[in-house]
């Protein structure tokens, strides 16, 4: 039976959030102006990273810790991620490579923790300080994108928004190989399989920043 408890119903909820964000910019221009409809999007993909840090604090804070949960948390995120990549691309605010590497990353990735995990490697592909930083410049850059309103004085907002979302298909490319090269001396499949006896975790946001472990 899937536990929905508070953690897991504030994951489902960034779900949710996706068709809002995708929906807004499907509304008649006289129902909402584009300068409201980007800081509505902008509201409500910063609302998803909040409910992000709220899911694994409250499954921390309340003990409930599920296998669901960490299999939902990282699923969530990297929809949002996705949802928010094919709205700026519908606006041309984005370049297709770019939204390409990122997206095409998580897929990689995603494919290759599973196939670590089966064969009991799963510590092999644990967070990298620089998928860390990947994710900083990622959500920056979706904000900013998003906004496409001046906000800093003097500071372009789309210029400041595409530099990041650079910065974060190069870090995203760098993290990706840091990941491979891990996982490279068990391609053969002469490296000796050993059980993983570790809970799995609960990864915070994209996969690439701190994991909380959740007990069912």
């Amino acid at each position: 039976m899937i536990p929905l408890n508070a953690p897991n119903l504030v994951t489902l909820s960034r779900i949710i959030l996706i068709p809002l964000l995708i929906g807004l910019y499907y509304l008649p221009d006289a129902w909402m102006p584009e300068h409201n409809r980007n800081v509505a999007a902008t509201a409500v993909f910063i609302f998803a990273g909040i409910t992000d840090w709220l899911d694994g604090y409250l499954a921390r804070r309340l003990n409930q810790m599920s296998a669901f949960g960490a299999f939902l948390d990282p699923v969530a995120d990297k929809l949002i991620v996705a949802g928010a990549l094919v709205v700026l691309l519908y606006l041309n605010r984005v370049d297709m490579l770019v939204a390409l590497i990122i997206i095409g990353r998580e897929i990689a990735i995603s494919a290759l923790r599973e196939w670590m995990a089966q064969i009991g490697r799963s510590r092999n592909v644990a967070v990298a300080f620089v998928g860390k930083i990947k994710t900083v410049a990622q959500m920056t850059a979706l904000i900013a994108l998003l906004l496409w309103e001046p906000l800093i004085p003097g500071v372009s907002t789309p210029l400041l928004g595409t530099v990041a979302l650079w910065i974060a298909a190069i870090l995203t490319l760098w993290s990706m190989f840091h990941y491979l090269r891990l996982a490279a001396p068990h391609f053969s499949g002469d490296a000796p399989v050993e059980s993983d006896t570790v809970t799995r975790a609960r990864p915070k946001g994209e996969g690439d920043r701190p994991s909380q472990a959740r007990q069912v």
